[in-house]
């Protein structure tokens, strides 16, 4: 038996992303958007309402978006609830930005992935990004030299709770698993 929920967003899960942008003073701005995922093969979409980031992501037309992991939820929260318009966010939570060498916007240490995109479009509120880059910390490789998910501990925010859960567990085969109904 199912049960109707009405007219309601039941959408996961969703990545915890971490957008990093620039401010006309080249000072570094970082903030989390959950609202958003793939939208082409080399292309990003988010949705962002207007904040110190989107001025930042119009005046430099790039940004970089990682991915937050187990190990920085705290943090990851905390650029999600505080404006950057109002405290030195990376400073007070002890984040170290590294100009990217791809696009004109930060990347951080403390983000085993990201991807480094240059502003395809951005019309009300939504953000199309090209990817240029895409880099990773190498602690994070398995021994073939391909992102291991289990050990970066990845989340993804639960809109029916307001809760962040970790993804890791390999259940399935892409692509392969299905064959064995074919």
């Amino acid at each position: 038996m199912r049960k109707d929920l009405g007219k309601k967003l039941n959408f996961m899960p969703l990545p915890v992303l971490m957008i990093g942008t620039y401010d006309e003073n080249g000072k570094a701005n970082l903030m989390n958007a959950a609202w958003g995922g793939v939208y082409d093969y080399n292309e990003v979409i988010v949705s962002l309402s207007p904040h110190k980031t989107t001025k930042n992501l119009e005046l430099k037309r790039a940004f970089t978006l990682s991915f937050a992991t187990k190990d920085n939820v705290v943090e990851s929260d905390y650029f999600g609830i505080v404006s950057g318009n109002k405290e030195d966010k990376i400073a007070k939570a002890k984040f170290h930005p590294v100009k990217s060498k791809f696009v004109d916007a930060p990347l951080f240490e403390e983000y085993p992935l990201t991807l480094e995109c240059t502003v395809k479009s951005f019309e009300d509120g939504t953000l199309i990004g090209e990817i240029v880059n895409a880099s990773v910390d190498e602690k994070y490789l398995d021994k073939n030299g391909k992102i291991d998910v289990e050990k970066i501990g990845f989340i993804s925010f639960d809109m029916l709770t307001n809760s962040y859960r970790l993804i890791g567990e390999k259940v399935g085969n892409a692509f392969k698993d299905g064959l064995k109904i074919k």
